[in-house]
Formats: structure tokens, sequence, C-alpha cells
């Protein structure tokens, strides 16, 4: 009987047979395909080259490392300090020395089989960041009273029965942070079961209290609360708060004025006392806890008219090797589990030195990158700030624009003008007959200050000011106009005319 022929030898599909005797390959139709008793296989290397990134862990750890801005940076630190007995802070004061000195001492009662057996659980041996108390900002700021603390003192101070201080308390206990009442009348009646006179009495007593217009359930109680405290007797005052809120919004005061059968000047009188009163008056009790503080990743000092750059390393202590731990390394007589424990934590705390070494470097070079791309916005200020992208930056420093990215992403300069975000120093903006691109910013400035320089009376139009700008070279069209002075917060020009 023939032989099963395997067709994978000549590349063909389907059955095919070998004649033992003829030494013939038939395919199932009886055709032959192949003859002789030697086949013949091939073997090639071939040699391609190509590139990929391998993502190591040691550089995902300096990827995220450069990412970090100077808060977040030190406390990664701290937490790798937690959990590597091998790194140590830089201590000015020598601190270190004596607390080495003092670990020879009890080196003899250390039991070294048991770190080594918990592992990266040495962490539990310590106290976390969060459960420390640090001397910050946050804990320098004395107690200060809240609110509602506020509001429950002068509580206790008035004529209410000790039924209605209840239900006091429970009404200030629904006044939101801004101030306003955040609780249903019907809710409130329903759970102490009182009726409309007495829940207003209570509720009317509490709009008493300072801040003047707490208490209230909308933005028109809350003005006429602060009218009546602090007895303002202009009628026009209250008629636009009672009927004309909505058109103030507009700053419509020509409709204002016929409507009330006033003066524009006496509408416009009565505007500004409304303006300066407090929409939200519980806010003056927000606390310095509320506040964010910023902290520059970088300073930039003018020296001798030279800038000098500081990568701020005031929220990131220097780290090193600690000495005792390099000693015991090298000790002959330590087990070989302790060793090679502190090894891998060795190379470990290696690696985040220079991951840190590395992020400094790369934030330096962008910043004197950035000065000298923004030379003219340092010496002579915002008109003078050059659009700019990552991509310029990147091909000077010789980087990938992620890792520009990266290292400006979220982070802060402080430099003689000011302390800015450093995303701001990379604009967009529009082209000029002067030939550099004008940044937005600069654009801004401008805006600004035409609107601060024009007559109340007859505000000038977003076409105006576009108008304006063209005379120096520079188009921008009357809609880029409007979108730069609305993101800059400056209302129309109808809204901004005064009487």
């Amino acid at each position: 009987m023939p032989g099963e022929c395997p067709a994978f030898l000549f590349g063909f599909p389907g059955g095919y047979q070998l004649s033992p005797s003829a030494a013939m390959c038939y395919n199932k139709r009886g055709k032959i395909i192949g003859q002789g008793g030697v086949m013949k296989l091939n073997f090639s290397l071939n040699l391609e080259q190509s590139q990929k990134l391998v993502m190591t862990p040691e550089l995902r750890q300096a990827i995220e490392i450069l990412q970090y801005n100077a808060i977040e940076l030190n406390h990664h630190i701290h937490e790798e300090l937690m959990t590597n007995p091998v790194l140590e802070m830089t201590d000015k004061d020598n601190l270190v020395a004596d607390y080495e000195s003092k670990l020879h001492e009890i080196a003899e009662r250390i039991d070294w089989k048991a770190v080594v057996s918990e592992g990266d659980n040495f962490k539990h041996t310590y106290q976390k960041p969060e459960e420390r108390e640090e001397y910050t900002m946050d804990n320098m700021v004395a107690d200060e009273e809240s609110l509602h603390d506020h509001l429950l003192f002068q509580l206790h101070f008035t004529l209410l029965d000790d039924r209605q201080l209840t239900v006091g308390q429970y009404l200030i206990e629904n006044i939101d942070h801004t101030g306003y009442l955040r609780v249903d009348d019907e809710h409130v009646k329903a759970t102490f079961d009182i009726g409309d006179d007495d829940l207003e009495e209570i509720v009317q007593t509490i709009q008493t209290f300072e801040p003047y217009g707490v208490c209230a359930r909308d933005l028109q109680e809350c003005l006429l609360i602060q009218v009546q405290m602090k007895r303002i007797q202009n009628k026009l005052v209250i008629e636009i708060i009672n009927h004309h809120l909505e058109d103030l919004g507009f700053n419509r005061l020509k409709v204002i004025a016929k409507s009330l059968d006033a003066s524009e000047k006496a509408v416009q009188e009565a505007v500004d006392v409304i303006r300066n009163l407090d929409p939200k008056p519980g806010l003056m009790f927000a606390t310095l806890r509320d506040v964010k503080y910023i902290v520059p990743d970088v300073v930039v000092k003018e020296v001798d008219g030279e800038n000098v750059i500081l990568v701020s390393e005031s929220s990131a202590p220097k780290l090193n090797i600690s000495n005792y731990y390099k000693s015991l390394i090298q000790n002959a007589s330590t087990e070989e589990a302790t060793t090679e424990y502190l090894n891998q934590k060795l190379a470990n705390a290696l690696k985040l030195i220079r991951s840190i070494e590395q992020r400094r470097n790369t934030i330096y070079r962008v910043v004197e990158s950035i000065l000298e791309f923004q030379a003219d916005f340092f010496e002579k200020g915002t008109m003078y700030l050059k659009v700019l992208n990552l991509k310029d930056v990147a091909e000077k420093i010789g980087v990938h624009e992620s890792t520009v990215s990266r290292a400006v992403n979220g982070k802060y300069m402080q430099c003689p003008r000011g302390t800015y975000e450093m995303k701001y120093f990379f604009q967009s903006g529009v082209s000029s007959a002067i030939g550099d691109g004008i940044s937005s910013e600069s654009i801004k400035s401008i805006i600004k200050e035409l609107v601060d320089k024009e007559n109340t009376a007859k505000p000038i139009s977003d076409q105006t000011i576009a108008n304006e700008i063209d005379k120096v070279g520079i188009k921008v069209s009357r809609r880029t106009i409007a979108k730069y002075r609305e993101e800059m917060g400056i209302p129309g020009s109808s809204k901004r005319k005064r009487y």
C-alpha cells in the first residue's frame, strides 16, 4: 500500500501518497507530483533590525517620579522611607551620625530573620504619613470659629424657649457654607410638628444674626435681609430687589428706570448699593484650612542680571544610603538571607535616587529652555509672551514631547514676576504683521488695558477692540476677542455701561 506523503513538505494542500517501491509521490487523483527517494529541506536565517520600547520597572518609576509635583514627590519619598530601611534623609544638623552610632549599640538585639521574613511588610513597624502630625502650614493655623459655631453661639442668647432652640439648632445645621438655608419648610414642620407662624418666628430670629443675610432661602431674601439689617432707606433698592433682579443681572438699567419711573442716574445709584451687598454671606467664615497652598517646584532668581534656576528641594528631602546598612551588607559575617534582603532594598534605593535626580535634571533643562524662549516676558512683562508649544522645547533639549508635558504638568515656577503654573508659558496665539506669533495672554493683556481705559458711559464693543488691535498689526476676529474677554471674566459692553 502506498504510504502517506506529508503535504507540508511540498506546500500543497490535500492528501498525498508516497509509493515506497518507486519513491514517487501521488495526489489523490493518481497524478505524480514528486519523484526520487530523497527530499531536501532548506532552512535559512534572516536578520532584521527593529526598535521597540521596553517598559522596565526602572523606566516606569522614572516616568512616575517625573510627573509628581513637589507635594506629591514629598509624599512619595516619605512612603519610601517607611518601607526601605536602607534609605535615609540627609540631616543638616548631623543627627543622622548620632543615630547611626546608636544603631551599633542595639545591633545585637535586632532579629534579622524576622525582618527578612516580613519583607515588604517592614512598613508596618512605622507610622504612616497620614497618621503622623507634621509641622505643615495647616497645623500652624489656629482653630477658627465656623459659621455654624458662630450662629449657634448667637442662638443661645435669644429669648427662644427650649423647643424653639431645638428647631433653631436644626435649622442652623442645615445652613450651607454660603449662608443659605437648605432644608424645606414642610420637612421642618413635619419633623418638629410646628406651624407656619412658629417656624417663621424662629427663621426670622436667626436672620437677625451676623453675618447679615444668613438663613435666607434664596438670593432675593438674602439681599432684603441685609437691606433691613443695615437700615438702607433707598426705596429704589427694595423695588429693584423685589421686581428687577433679572434685569439687574443683564444690566438693563434703562428697562428698570422706565418701569419704576425713575432717572437712569438714580437707578445706577441704587444698583451700586445692591452690588455692595454680599450674595454669599457665609463665605466670610471660610477658614484658612480651605485655602490651597502652592509649593513652587522651581524658583528662578535674578542674580547680577542673570537668571539662576533652583529646582525646589524644600518639599523633597535629599536622600542617601545609610552607612550602617552598607557596612552590614559588606560584612562577611552577615547572614545570607539578611544580605540578600538588604541588597534588594539597596537596589531599590539607588533606583529612586537616580529617578529623583533625573527628574531634577529634566525640569532644570525644561525651565532653562523656557527662560530662553520667553526671555522678553521675564524682562518686559505679559505683553511680550510668545507663542510656544511642547514640541519647541522638546526639540531644544532633545527629549520627547510627552517628557516635557510630564515635566510641566501640575508644577509651578516662582520668578521675579510672580508664581505661575509652568503650563502658562506654553501659549497658543495668532499671527502678526511683524512675523512672530502673538500669544493669547498678550492679546488678553491688550484687551484688559483697552477696557480699563474705556469711557464707562460708552463702553467699547468687541469689534472696536479687534479694530484697535489690528492697528498694531495683529489680526484677531471679534469672536476671538469675545472668547478671551469671557475667559478673563470681563462682561460684554452692554453690562459694563454705567449711567
